[in-house]
């Protein structure tokens, strides 16, 4: 698991230019839930590209429990931020969206006003299956690619749950867990802080690291091949779902 001091510096090094959203959609369309239901996967995610900070509420009103913050760019590589969308509804004559939170505890999800978003639609979607230790990557609903991965071990597991992509950072060779590394919305249930960060997971290549894709040896994160990392980071974007089971 790293502690993305190293991605921080190697983002500023070597800027990483994020793939653009999706075509951007009318606020007035009807979100669809993402994940999976009835046991498959959902063709697309709807996705909410920020352009200011948002506070995000334990219900749709301005009365109700702020339950986070979350700003316009992400901290690594100051690209855009982008949150699955899980839920609409209009109160007291205002849109809100129901979105997941980048943020401890996991699965956190609150709701912000629709103002200043940009709504779109994002056809990737990550499975990560534990006990099988693979990576199943969907595309509009359908198998694309299955990868083995390294999972954590018992003593600090990858955590369960619906998360997401929360920004991309190119390393490249030189760096341990280059040479890309997805960083997540999950957080590791054991580490609370882990090589100077904050204990966030991340989907890494192997670059300076043991294990084999099918072990469960990491401190949480979940280890690629080299160059099926690289294959998912020329492909997902921040936003794209992911399912750990």
């Amino acid at each position: 698991m790293p502690g993305f001091q190293s991605l921080a510096r190697a983002s500023r090094l070597r800027p990483f230019t994020a793939c653009p959203c999706s075509v951007l959609v009318s606020v007035a369309i009807t979100v669809l839930a993402c994940g999976q239901a009835q046991g498959a996967v959902a063709a697309y995610q709807r996705t909410a590209t920020l352009s200011y900070i948002k506070v995000a509420r334990a219900s749709p009103s301005t009365h109700a429990r702020k339950v986070g913050s979350v700003s316009d760019y992400r901290p690594l590589t100051g690209t855009e931020t982008v949150l699955p969308v899980i839920g609409q509804t209009v109160h007291s004559g205002q849109r809100w969206l129901r979105v997941r939170l980048p943020q401890r505890p996991d699965g956190s999800t609150g709701w912000i006003t629709a103002g200043g978003v940009s709504l779109g639609e994002d056809p990737w979607h990550v499975l990560i299956d534990r006990a099988a230790r693979t990576a199943t990557i969907y595309h509009k609903g359908h198998v694309a690619r299955t990868f083995p991965v390294v999972v954590g071990k018992p003593a600090t597991p990858t955590p369960a749950g619906e998360f997401f992509v929360a920004e991309i950072i190119y390393e490249g060779y030189a760096v341990t867990t280059g040479p890309y590394a997805l960083a997540t919305s999950a957080y590791s249930n054991v580490l609370q802080e882990f090589d100077g960060g904050p204990g966030q997971v991340a989907l890494h290549g192997l670059v300076g690291l043991t294990g084999t894709p099918g072990q469960a040896v990491s401190h949480g994160c979940v280890r690629f091949y080299n160059q099926d990392i690289t294959w998912l980071a020329k492909h997902l974007t921040p936003g794209t779902p992911i399912t750990i089971k």
